[in-house]
């Protein structure tokens, strides 16, 4: 028998359980593995409070490193021992061990610890779709980034710099600015305090920026539109503060022909092929010391429901992990 954080209903923190499950063996194209640190995201949220409805009862998280205990039927390119990790999986991160399809493992390299496997893999396999894909952020771009000193804000920040592009990120706090400012931003905005739009405008100098990344939602998306230059692309990847409301698409044509796109890690890397040279070329940004991967806060996983009460007060930045 082995553990793992489960919900039976949607709900707050308090729904998840830490109980005994019983794994069995992988069948074809699976593989066990035996988790040594698990990532905490704000899609793990989502999934619990029902705003992304799973079938119930449940695991939860989808991002974790470990090591590969057993291999199924047709796992070739796989052995015990390997080390491994994930980003973009079914749920079930939050266990001491599991059954995954082994299509959706990496290797990792020598020079990425396990630690920093299960805080990069979800949110850099969202970095890299985001600005090489999504958007090619290109040297010369002012971007705006919300969030800036989030998980994923602290990657995009450092990668986007690295690719020669001046990155404006919004945060809570004069804290959370001295953060992202350590970790790529040029410019900092405590939206707090703040408008985000005009302070966009002065620093662009008028000329606004050609794309917007946002997982904030609610709170900041129609603003959002109004930092953009015409044919600038608003990617909505999360909703911390809430569902966007319903859009009058005639808004795009009045702000200059904007693009507005809702994309998803899950299918970005649907396809093995697309996953692995996702994850080749974070692991190359990482290994470079291009991108700083940090752990701020680190868990017992048995504790994953005071975790998530503090990801959801916005008490944590950059990464969280939780340690089987």
């Amino acid at each position: 028998m082995t553990h793992a954080i489960r919900f039976h209903k949607p709900g707050g923190p308090d729904v998840l359980v830490w109980e005994e499950v019983n794994l069995g063996r992988p069948g074809p194209g699976e593989v066990r593995i035996r988790h040594t640190a698990v990532g905490l995201n704000f899609v793990d949220i989502y999934n619990r409070s029902g705003l992304y409805p799973v079938s119930l009862p449940s695991g939860l998280g989808g991002e974790g490193a470990g090591v590969v205990e057993e291999v199924g039927a047709g796992v070739t390119d796989l052995k015990p021992g390997d080390r491994v990790a994930y980003g973009s999986a079914p749920l079930g991160a939050y266990a001491e061990a599991r059954l995954i399809p082994a299509d959706r493992l990496l290797k990792l390299p020598d020079g990425i610890d396990d630690k920093t496997a299960a805080a990069m893999m979800l949110k850099g396999l969202t970095v890299q779709y985001l600005i090489r894909q999504t958007y090619r952020v290109k040297s010369g771009d002012t971007i705006l980034l919300h969030a800036a000193a989030g998980g994923v804000g602290l990657i995009l920040s450092q990668w986007a710099r690295h690719l020669g592009a001046t990155v404006i990120g919004t945060v809570g706090s004069d804290e959370k600015a001295k953060l992202a400012q350590a970790h790529g931003c040029a410019h900092t905005i405590v939206y707090s305090r703040e408008d985000f739009v005009k302070r966009v405008d002065e620093i662009t100098g008028g000329r606004k920026v050609p794309v917007v990344y946002d997982s904030v939602g609610k709170d900041t998306f129609l603003k959002s539109l109004d930092c953009l230059a015409p044919l600038g692309v608003a990617a909505l990847f999360g909703q911390s503060s809430g569902n966007v409301e319903p859009l009058n698409l005639g808004l795009l044509a009045q702000k200059g022909s904007l693009y507005v796109t809702r994309p998803t890690l899950n299918t970005y890397a649907a396809k093995r092929e697309s996953l692995v040279t996702m994850a080749k070329e974070l692991f190359e940004v990482v290994e470079s010391g291009a991108v700083k991967i940090e752990v701020h806060q680190t868990y017992p996983l048995k504790d994953a429901a005071r975790a998530h009460a503090d990801l959801a007060a916005r008490k944590t930045t950059g990464s969280t992990v939780l340690l089987v």
